[in-house]
């Protein structure tokens, strides 16, 4: 397209928008060369707000917008001319209506893809025309107008962004919204995407003719908009993870799709977003706000239905060296991703081997594979090698609002345990909180990233720092074993095929609550079917996991959970005596190994080794870890507990978390069998192998 022809497209709705062209031109050339694409099959509008005048700036949204534009190019075929992201003070209402009119909407046909997404401020909005109601609004970087009157504020309408979507000529549309609506006050743990609704703000005349005007438009499109939160008054959240912040939810989701071939329903994916977001400390849960529950979220090019953990971004002139984009690696995984760590490229034999990485981009060396064919920007890259450093600590952060000898007072005290450190809320990663519960007389607290206070952890009214941190002593332990074993999920990266079902056992057939399985291992057509956000298992039920090895190996496996009072929790298998035990005899355990093909149920099945769901209400969250190779170690360190008779049952307390763990990773180090020139840091760091372990993660509710 010419750039006359443009100009002259443009102008009618500037001039509704009330924009210069002078305005509309400072975006760059990079919009006028979208435009003169012929027939783009892809489109994406990008748009993330991190600075705002006069209001507390967020620190994720420009990520947010890089997770997205990344994942759009390598992993689903965009064109990077064709991705128009408005970031910052680009993001304006005007700039956003207009963008979305001539990026999207003039230039989409039917089947097209399209994509917007948006990350920033939510509010509420009284509109003149239904006062009695308030109204859902994104925050555009000119909040407030330029009107003399300081009242009227120039959000867009949820309403509005709604009608535009439904006015695409596609049916093939997908939103994502990483923001909320209402303010949370008093605020605790993790920032908060959403602005204090204001009785007094009315909304500006301009937005209130466009949305007039969108009203008359035909509507023909039925978009999929998948929001961060599924509770009109729950927060979207942020977190700062390995040297970056990021919206929560667009993490998860784009973690998601890197890892995951997503040909499973939206609901399956919300469920893994939602179980993410949970090991992050947050009760977060994603949602669809449109009605088409049964579609999926889009279609991958034939090429790339093979989920990965990163691509190729550049390849340095040595030609021996490339960079790296990481976003399909598990969050809480990142953070301790090691050097030397190793990925293998989808489409060749050639190894990656880490060396060393900032945020979600890192730096690899070509380990050379005679006659491999050289590396291309762009070629998917799949876990190989984790390796993990074993100097791993439970970080807990201090809430700024506690006074300065009060913080003075917690680190001293949090010093005293191993493997725990304390960072300044807000400054770096963490784990925890530890800070005053929201009630007078105040008491001190462990509380979650976001904000939610941990059970059995709070300590007396008037009682001092070091008396209520001294008293978590147990809680940490089993909070930094938890940590460790998250660590080993892996889901989207094992080469073990293996599939597991939580079900319900009644008179009839198993009740199937929630369904994992290693995707790398098998076919599209097989992915899972089971699976919803929050599944929900009545207090009395009977439970089993149903796990079945379809590889050519033998496996062993372990199950290690959490209960909500943050508890610790393991599977045992006790072992059978030949004859009548004394009454001083200890009990002992034995490992859990399924033949390769064949399907093992937790517990076995008889009345003696039932598995009944006890109240009161809880949340839990099991990890069933395998291995190819005996778990000689944990079993060990599972047998030096004193366990009563009592207490031999199929699910029961896990006494010594942190050892069971420590010897757990080891374990799967030893099963790895990695050799040494593979990776020179085996005194300091355990390295797994994905060909030899598997990790599934499961979460639930208890009512």
């Amino acid at each position: 397209m010419k750039r006359r022809a443009f100009l002259e497209r443009i102008g009618s709705i500037l001039a509704v928008l009330g924009i210069t062209e002078a305005e509309w031109l400072s975006l760059g050339n990079r919009y006028y060369q979208a435009l003169a694409q012929p027939s783009p099959r892809k489109l994406a509008l990008l748009i993330g707000i991190n600075q705002y005048p006069k209001i507390p700036a967020l620190s994720g949204c420009l990520t947010d917008v890089e997770l997205q534009r990344e994942l759009l190019i390598h992993r689903f075929g965009f064109q990077g001319s064709d991705i128009l992201t408005l970031t910052e003070e680009q993001a304006s209402r005007e700039f956003i209506e207009a963008a979305f009119l001539d990026h999207l909407g003039k230039q989409a046909k039917p089947d097209d893809v399209v994509v917007f997404h948006f990350s920033g401020y939510g509010s509420r909005v009284k509109l003149e025309t239904s006062p009695e109601t308030m109204q859902n609004a994104l925050v555009p970087a000119n909040a407030s107008s330029k009107s003399q009157d300081d009242k009227i504020v120039n959000y867009i309408l949820e309403e509005t962004l709604l009608l535009l979507l439904r006015s695409l000529p596609t049916n093939r549309v997908t939103a994502v919204l990483d923001t909320s609506y209402y303010a949370p006050t008093p605020v605790l743990g993790l920032k908060v995407r959403a602005l204090p609704e204001s009785v007094e703000a009315k909304l500006a005349a301009e937005e209130l003719d466009f949305l007039q005007q969108l009203k008359t438009q035909k509507l023909t499109s039925t978009p999929i908009v998948l929001a961060a939160t599924s509770n009109p008054k729950q927060p979207a959240r942020e977190e700062l993870f390995s040297g970056f912040s990021a919206g929560l939810f667009t993490y998860a989701l784009t973690q998601y799709l890197w890892e995951f071939t997503p040909t499973t329903r939206i609901q399956v994916a919300l469920s893994y977003m939602e179980n993410s977001l949970s090991k992050l400390g947050s009760k977060q849960q994603p949602a669809l706000l449109s009605s088409q529950k049964n579609q999926h979220l889009t279609s991958l090019p034939p090429d790339s239905i093979i989920g990965a953990e990163g691509a190729v971004t550049a390849i340095e002139e040595d030609g021996k060296t490339v960079q790296m984009w990481l976003a399909g690696l598990p969050p809480q995984v990142l953070l301790y991703y090691g050097v030397n760590s190793r990925f293998t490229l989808a489409t060749t034999t050639e190894q990656l081997v880490l060396r060393s990485r900032t945020g979600l981009t890192a730096k690899a060396q070509i380990s050379q594979i005679e006659g491999a064919n050289p590396l291309q920007v762009g070629q998917l890259v799949q876990e190989a090698v984790r390796v993990l450093t074993r100097n791993i600590h439970l970080i807990i952060a201090l809430d700024t609002g506690l006074e300065r000898i009060e913080r003075v007072d917690a680190t001293s005290a949090f010093a005293a345990f191993p493997h725990v450190s304390t960072v300044v809320a807000g400054e770096k990663p963490a784990d925890y909180l530890f800070a005053k519960l929201q009630e007078i007389p105040s008491r001190y607290g462990l509380f979650s990233l976001g904000g939610e206070v941990i059970l059995n952890t709070t300590g007396e009214v008037g009682e001092a720092v070091k008396l209520t941190v001294q008293r978590l002593a147990p809680k940490l332990s089993t909070l930094l074993a938890a940590k460790l074993w998250r660590l080993t999920e892996n889901q989207g990266s094992s080469r073990l095929a293996l599939k597991a079902t939580l079900e319900i056992i009644n008179n009839i057939s198993p009740r199937v609550i929630m369904q994992r399985e290693t995707v790398r291992t098998f076919k599209t057509e097989t992915s899972i079917k089971k699976s919803l956000p929050t599944p929900i298992v009545p207090i009395g039920s009977r439970m089993q996991y149903r796990v079945e090895n379809q590889s050519d190996r033998p496996v062993y496996l372990i199950l290690l959970g959490l209960n909500n009072n943050h508890t610790a929790i393991a599977f045992y298998s006790w072992e059978t005596p030949q004859e009548p035990k004394a009454a001083d005899t200890k009990p002992l355990l034995k490992e859990v190994v399924i033949a390769p093909g064949e399907t093992l149920t937790l517990p076995q099945t008889n009345t003696a080794s039932e598995w009944v769901i006890s109240g009161p209400a809880s949340e839990c969250e099991h990890q069933l870890i395998f291995s190819t190779a005996p778990f000689n170690g944990t079993l060990a360190a599972l047998n030096t507990a004193k366990y009563s008779t009592a207490e031999e049952g199929p699910i029961g307390p896990l006494l010594n978390s942190l050892d069971v763990v420590q010897a757990l990773l080891q374990d799967l180090h030893n099963a790895s069998a990695l050799k040494t020139e593979m990776n020179g840091t085996t005194t300091d760091s355990h390295s797994l192998d994905v060909n030899n372990w598997a990790s599934l993660s499961f979460s639930f509710q208890v009512l």
